[in-house]
């Protein structure tokens, strides 16, 4: 098995080969109950009726036919995306980290465009994780995924996230020009599903605003709708420059949004940017399907009231395991730090027939579909109390 592939994951051995909602099933017929969702991708879960019927029908007509041409779906997305975020425009691309890619080349374009080309560097916070190309891991924090590729992108500042006096500091010009940008996500995932505090997200927007610096926000992870909001900043009141989506837009396909605000809009100009798979048809068919609920399908509303039922769950849960000593996230994005034995946790979940991952080390985390049911809900707190026992053994 994996003769012929580069070994750059550790993978399990089951072979997963379909699903229904938020259980999927493996080669021998197991059924796991799924509290990943593919990191975060599969929103309407697996083989949802209504995204089947619209790619059975695309894929009898168009799949791609080039950003050089038109198809009749672009605009319904880029406008949909627009409304859900309060932002002015969409540039399309395959993946989280190329949407990173897209936002820093337009911090740096925008800083060229207002006469201030000295602004080339970036602020990020400890803890990130923007993406794995050259441009997304220079803003990336850990070290592991850096150190075996550098020299990266020079330039880059970061400092610890909540630190308000580092941030005020890292954003003004003291030693040559000011940055061209402040990246931040909203929520940390892969770190641990830090969330950073409202206040703080308020403090960048107005450090950014007097300093002219362009806020970026990387909501890959943490958006599209996973907290309840469309947006997770959304929740302090905060309307960046830029943001990313990525992971859960597209329902299971490859997109990345960069998205921006009407002073950034021009930012670009023909022959500036582009992607040759980008915004097909295809991928733009299954957007337009999980957009569509999200705006009038009820979709938020479901991740609101399963996500109250998971937290409430899991605050039962750490009351009863002192193993547990704090819950993170929003909606149906949760985290459980542990004590110890977070590694151990994972596995015996897995063995169990329930799918989560560990993240920052001593995180168990908690992704599922925003198609999950209430029934599927408590029996996957279920599933955490048993493996939580076993693990007090």
């Amino acid at each position: 098995m994996d003769e012929h592939v580069l070994l750059t994951y550790r993978r399990a051995e089951e072979v997963f080969v379909d699903g229904d909602g938020a259980e999927i099933r493996d080669a021998q017929g197991r059924v796991f109950l799924d509290f990943l969702s593919g990191i975060a991708v599969n929103a309407l879960g697996h083989a949802h009726p209504e995204l089947v019927a619209a790619l059975q029908e695309q894929a009898t007509q168009l799949l791609h036919v080039s950003n050089l041409y038109r198809h009749p779906y672009t605009e319904e997305v880029a406008s949909r995306i627009a409304h859900l975020t309060g932002l002015e425009a969409c540039f399309f691309s395959n993946s989280g980290a190329e949407a990173v890619e897209a936002a820093l080349k337009i911090a740096r374009k925008h800083q060229r465009n207002a006469g201030r080309p000295e602004r080339t560097g970036f602020v990020a916070l400890e803890g990130s994780f923007h993406g794995r190309t050259f441009g997304a891991l220079s803003v990336t924090h850990t070290e592991k995924y850096r150190a075996p590729f550098e020299p990266l992108l020079q330039g880059v500042t970061f400092v610890p996230p909540g630190d308000a006096v580092a941030l005020e500091k890292a954003l003004a010009p003291t030693k040559g020009a000011a940055p061209a940008a402040l990246i931040l996500e909203p929520i940390q995932g892969e770190s641990g599903v830090r969330e950073l505090p409202f206040e703080y997200l308020r403090l960048a927007r107005r450090l950014c605003d007097a300093s002219g610096t362009v806020l970026i926000h990387d909501e890959v992870q943490c958006g599209c709708g996973r907290t309840g909001n469309f947006l997770a900043a959304e929740a302090a009141g905060v309307t960046p420059d830029v943001v990313t989506l990525a992971k859960p837009i597209a329902a299971g396909l490859p997109m990345g949004v960069t998205v921006v605000s009407k002073a950034l809009a021009g930012a670009l100009e023909p022959g500036d940017h582009g992607s040759t798979f980008a915004g097909g048809p295809f991928v733009c068919r299954a957007a337009l399907v999980f957009l569509r609920l999200v705006d009038t399908g009820g979709l938020l509303e479901q991740v609101r009231a399963r996500g109250q039922q998971l937290r409430r769950g899991l605050e039962t849960i750490e009351r009863d395991f002192p193993v547990v000593i704090e819950l993170r996230g929003r909606g149906l994005m949760q985290g459980v730090r542990l004590s110890r034995g977070a590694e151990e946790l994972q596995k015996e979940l897995y063995r169990r027939g329930l799918i989560v991952n560990r993240t920052g080390g001593d995180v168990i985390r908690l992704l599922p579909p925003y198609v999950i049911t209430s029934a599927q809900v408590h029996r996957g707190l279920d599933l955490l109390r048993e493996g939580l026992e076993t693990l007090g053994r």
